[in-house]
């Protein structure tokens, strides 16, 4: 099993790259967020790796943190999810926005990613509940998961951003009520 792997970035190809490891260029499948993140060709980089080996091949999947391949592991186990959707997860939301996402139960954020349906969907917030590490933050919005839920609805509606949004949220007291956390987000917002 290969678990991480250091060298020379050699090419990207939007999910793919290719890592040159001591004269071994291996082709990995990457996420968005770590694609984002990579080095210029040439670079030096070190990812770490998920092996998956079907009856069609062995296939590398390389993630630039620890906690975004445990999220991948933990979605591939999941029946009906693969790699493929596992990594589409990923790139369209931080393993922290999926954590926010499975607390709160809010299967609407999962569903504007590509290849999630609602079906499937709400089978990663079941099947995820508990499983995926809880941030600080995201440990303040669990408990009181209507109340962060209810702030951030009304902060769509106003028009503003999910990453603004959330940035406001995570400011937020964990014992603030729903319109005194809007009031406060607000104040938030307009300082940005």
């Amino acid at each position: 099993m290969i678990g991480r792997l250091t060298g020379t970035l050699l090419e990207k190809n939007p999910p793919q790259i290719t890592l040159d490891v001591h004269g071994v260029g291996y082709e990995l499948e990457v996420p968005m967020s770590t694609f984002y993140n990579l080095p210029d060709l040439g670079g030096k980089l070190s990812l770490y790796v998920h092996m998956v080996v079907r009856e069609d091949g062995h296939f590398l999947f390389g993630f630039g943190t620890d906690a975004e391949r445990a999220a991948f592991r933990q979605l591939i186990r999941i029946s009906g999810v693969g790699p493929r959707i596992a990594l589409a997860v990923l790139s369209g939301m931080s393993v922290g926005d999926l954590a926010q996402a499975v607390t709160m139960q809010e299967a609407g954020r999962l569903t504007k990613i590509p290849g999630i349906g609602k079906k499937t969907a709400e089978r990663l917030l079941l099947e995820l509940r508990d499983k995926l590490p809880k941030s600080g933050a995201i440990a303040s919005a669990a408990a009181t998961p209507n109340e962060g839920a209810d702030v951030l609805n009304a902060l769509l509606a106003l028009g503003y951003s999910e990453k603004e949004a959330l940035a406001a949220i995570k400011q937020l007291p964990p014992d603030v009520g729903v319109s005194d956390g809007i009031r406060a987000a607000l104040k938030l917002l307009s300082k940005i």
